[in-house]
């Protein structure tokens, strides 16, 4: 595969924004995609946070394979970083996040209080790649729809600050991609997530990466999904198969190729093969 390079201007411009603000934020809020906890999280963004305090927040949570998403918050924690599993769409485990900012932080208040400061809104930081839900995350925080929230990566185009109540303070950052993806697993999990615009990359790459992950580790609900046997050394008949079952046909009874690569795409994409993990602690870090 091609080294891939997506990496549009108001991306640059937020790296060094990052790097001038870090210094006025108390903790840093890194909101990742659980169905793809490693490959959603971008490595230049723990470069530019430095020692700050740092809240994972596990996004999507009750989409993913549980038994999978508990090794990476352990795996997480083990690294020093506080873990949260949320849905920010839903809200369910939304309330936990100031509590837990605030338990993180009570040092540097009690620190402040002794020196007689006026304790000030704590700031924090959130940051993610495009498509992951942090303004979806703000607006739910916020209790109100102060920016735009939309199913497609790159709509956040700004930093800005966001009051949350009277305690907090949110910088908000468009997403973030590396300039360059080394890792071909890496780049055909944001793909077959969304992360990614599609076009990027090719679709039937993106697709038969997705045939080959769901053999090897959820084949039964694969096979399930479409009623059909799935040999995976036979990339074609997996095709032809899908096509036949679900009407992707052209006239005279063709398979349309392209109909089964944007249908199994939007079932991946709709958790229609149930709860899933990409990334595996064992393999992966």
């Amino acid at each position: 595969m091609k080294q891939i390079q997506w990496y549009p201007g108001h991306m640059a411009k937020t790296k060094k924004e990052i790097k001038e603000k870090v210094k006025m934020i108390d903790v840093v809020m890194e909101l990742l995609d659980a169905r793809i906890p490693f490959s959603s999280q971008n490595p230049v963004i723990k470069e530019l946070t430095g020692h700050k305090p740092r809240l994972i927040l596990l996004n999507k949570a009750d989409l993913a394979d549980q038994v999978e998403l508990n090794k990476w918050v352990t795996y997480y924690e083990s690294e020093g970083a506080k873990t949260l599993k949320i849905n920010a769409l839903s809200g369910k485990g939304v309330d936990k996040i100031l509590p837990t900012i605030k338990d993180m932080l009570k040092d540097m208040v009690e620190k402040e209080i002794a020196r007689g400061r006026i304790q000030r809104p704590f700031r924090a930081m959130i940051l993610g790649i495009p498509n992951v839900g942090k303004s979806t995350l703000i607006n739910r925080l916020a209790d109100k729809k102060k920016l735009v929230a939309q199913d497609r990566p790159g709509v956040t185009k700004k930093t800005q600050y966001i009051r949350v109540g009277q305690d907090f303070e949110l910088l908000d950052t468009p997403g973030i991609l590396w300039p360059k993806f080394d890792d071909e697993k890496v780049a055909y999990r944001l793909a077959l997530t969304g992360a990614i615009k599609d076009g990027i990359l090719p679709i039937d790459e993106i697709v038969i990466y997705g045939f080959k992950f769901l053999d090897q580790y959820y084949k039964n609900q694969f096979e399930e999904r479409y009623q059909i046997k799935v040999d995976i050394e036979n990339i074609l008949e997996i095709y032809n198969n899908i096509g036949q079952k679900r009407g992707c046909l052209l006239p005279g009874n063709n398979i349309d190729y392209d109909r089964v690569n944007e249908l199994f795409l939007y079932d991946f994409r709709h958790q229609k093969f149930g709860n899933i993990i990409l990334d595996r602690v064992s393999e992966d870090v």
